[in-house]
């Protein structure tokens, strides 16, 4: 029984950051994406710290609304949502980037049991996001 206390007190303080990605592959030769609007997303600075990662590696971006523009070969699609402990904190992202229908790219950010006890949960939104969209981007 003590030993599974202490298995239970070390998984709570133990946040654990999750990130998943599928790079975009260097054939795709992209230099501009457009990006979706989703004004679900309340996640505050969320679309500028994914966009200025894109701009770091030569590829601008636009940001729309409704259907996709016709000069968009390349779009993406994004949803963020947010925990709150004492205050709004990003807990799990997910960028999903398409060449016309084609899923050509991927990256989730999820922190495990919404962060725990680890403080670095509340770690700016531009921290936590800017290692996952480099590594989506890791071959630009």
């Amino acid at each position: 029984m003590k030993k599974c206390a202490v298995v239970a007190v070390l998984m709570t303080v133990s946040g654990c950051t999750s990130i998943q990605v599928t790079p975009l592959d260097r054939s795709y030769s992209v230099s501009n994406v457009c990006i979706e609007d989703n004004p679900k997303v309340i996640v505050d600075g969320f679309v500028d710290a994914v966009t200025d990662v894109f701009h770091d590696h030569s590829i601008t971006t636009e940001l729309y609304s409704g259907a996709t523009p016709a000069h968009c070969e390349y779009r993406m699609t994004y949803t963020a949502l947010r925990s709150w402990d004492f205050t709004p904190y990003l807990s799990h992202a997910e960028l999903r980037m398409f060449k016309g229908e084609e899923r050509v790219a991927y990256a989730e950010y999820h922190l495990t049991g919404k962060g725990g006890f680890d403080f670095s949960k509340w770690a700016s939104v531009s921290s936590k996001m800017t290692p996952v969209v480099e590594e989506l981007l890791s071959q630009y």
